[in-house]
Formats: C-alpha cells, structure tokens, sequence
C-alpha cells in the first residue's frame, strides 16, 4: 500500500505522483527532517515501520503526541538530520524530506547518510520550494536558494541517480512552478 505522503500545500501528494512506492509489510520509511504534514503518520498508517528524524525536541514530542492519538506507532530520533547513526545500514526502504533539508548545510554529508541507510536502488524523495520561485531582477537564479543543478550535482556525487523530476504549482494564476520534487535511487552498495 502507498502512503499519501505530502509535497505542499496545494501539491498533488504521493497518492497521485507515486514516487515513495509500496509500504506495507513494515517496510522501513523515514521521514527526515518532520514536515507540517507530518508524514511518518502516513507512512506508519499505511503499514511501513515508520521513523521521524528531526533535531527539535517540539516537533519530535509533536510528533509521538500524533501518532499516539492516532494510535499509530512511530519511531522518533532526536538528532540531526545528517546524524543517522541510529540507523542500521541498508535497513531503509524509502526515505522522505518535504521541506526539510532546504538550509543544511553540509548537504554532502546528509546524502552519505541516507545512502548508507538505504536499502541499493530504494528512492529518496525530496521536496523543496522551487529555486526559480523567488527569481527577480534583485535575486538571480542560484542566489538565495540551491538550484535544480547544484541538486543533480550533490545527488550524484553521493552515489544517487535521479530518476524522476517533478516541477509543481503551476496553475493559471501562477505561472512559476512552486514546488520541486526529485526523487533520487540509490546505487552501489
């Protein structure tokens, strides 16, 4: 069963986009980094052995107030989002940050993580305001925010192959897509 794992607001969710996959049988799914939509409930409802990993002591006792009233089990670390060390290697179907890992900075680092995490070819799905949103004639491409190439390019050096590009937001009153989502597999061991 696919988890209705969230994008944004006014995204299409993973329901229509299926990038996360499969995660019932008590797949292993982490959520790095809690969302406003609190995706690990999602995960943990649709069957997968859900995991949320986020550095704010709020948002990790949000979190397991959730899913205790939802009466869904959820496993929650406090630690950095590039501290996965909790985590066997290659233990982990899908991992999911929506709009969480927009201001790390040492990206590289967080990329080796969840490759070690992850099980060979399983997706990382990523979420972020689209670095075109905020162009203008005072904030060049590329100024305030990492582009889709300085994406690629960190994908890549961390042994991941995007394999899906989803440019969202899009609509009659805005021109400009809002939301970019990548979803990166895996390679190597």
């Amino acid at each position: 069963m696919a988890a209705n794992i969230s994008y944004g607001s006014g995204i299409p969710s993973d329901a229509e986009l299926r990038l996360c996959g499969d995660v019932s049988g008590a797949k292993r799914a982490v959520e790095l980094g809690v969302s406003e939509w609190f995706n690990s409930l999602e995960f943990a409802g649709s069957g997968a052995k859900a995991i949320a990993v986020d550095p704010d002591p709020e948002k990790i006792a949000e979190m397991r107030h959730r899913a205790e009233r939802a009466e869904l089990t959820v496993q929650c670390l406090q630690a950095d989002l590039a501290d996965l060390g909790d985590i066997t290697s290659a233990t982990v179907e899908v991992v999911v940050a929506s709009h969480t890992i927009i201001d790390v900075e040492d990206l590289g680092r967080l990329l080796r993580q969840v490759h070690r995490i992850l099980k060979p070819s399983m997706p990382f799905v990523i979420a972020v305001p689209h670095p075109f949103a905020e162009v203008n004639a005072g904030h060049p491409y590329g100024s305030t925010a990492r582009t889709i190439g300085d994406w690629f390019t960190a994908l890549g050096r961390s042994n991941f192959r995007v394999d899906q590009v989803k440019e969202l937001g899009v609509s009659p009153t805005e021109p400009i897509p809002t939301t970019l989502v990548l979803r990166a597999r895996k390679e190597g061991s």
